[in-house]
């Protein structure tokens, strides 16, 4: 996964940094959030592990400025952080954080917060692919799935969401029905 990391400690952005590139993780690292949103600029971002204290644009201000954004693709943000206790969490929160992790960070619970966010981005991913546009006949409705076959609009739904159909008819084909009876 593209990772782009945000510390002003040269020292804990090269140990994270290393650290990242050693689970497979492709890293881009800047010492600020100034440079932060520069390559937040240029493209798709999909995880920001940002210090919260800096100077100019901090890890708040940065999180916030992801948010207003408001891309077609969610970038996930985790605050790294001296910072203890519920006022600083609920800040974070507040600026649109979805994770923290505690300076030094521990490699396992990187780890572990690397895994949730890419579950998080899978299916951010799986329910834009649904929202998205789908290939539907124009005469009778079938919608093709990915092996191109067609399927009844209600069977790929319900195969791919957990939504569930009654049926019934609306006013314009309930009116058409009675008429010819």
């Amino acid at each position: 996964m593209n990772i782009l990391v945000v510390d002003d400690d040269a020292t804990l952005r090269y140990v994270l940094e290393s650290s990242l590139r050693r689970l497979g993780h492709r890293v881009v690292a800047v010492q600020d959030g100034v440079e932060a949103l520069t390559v937040f600029a240029k493209g798709h971002v999909p995880l920001v592990i940002s210090d919260m204290l800096m100077p100019e644009i901090d890890g708040l201000e940065l999180c916030r400025r992801i948010r207003q954004a408001n891309r077609s693709h969610y970038t996930y943000v985790i605050l790294l952080t001296s910072v203890e206790g519920r006022e600083g969490y609920l800040n974070g929160m507040r600026a649109g954080a979805d994770d923290f992790l505690n300076k030094p960070f521990d490699a396992e619970m990187l780890t572990a917060r690397l895994n949730v966010a890419e579950r998080i981005l899978k299916l951010q991913s799986e329910v834009k692919h649904l929202a998205g546009l789908l290939p539907i006949c124009a005469c009778c409705k079938k919608v093709r799935d990915d092996q191109n076959y067609w399927h009844q609009v209600e069977t790929f739904l319900t195969v791919h969401t957990d939504a569930r159909f009654s049926h019934s008819y609306c006013p314009d084909c309930a009116g058409k029905l009675l008429a010819e009876v």
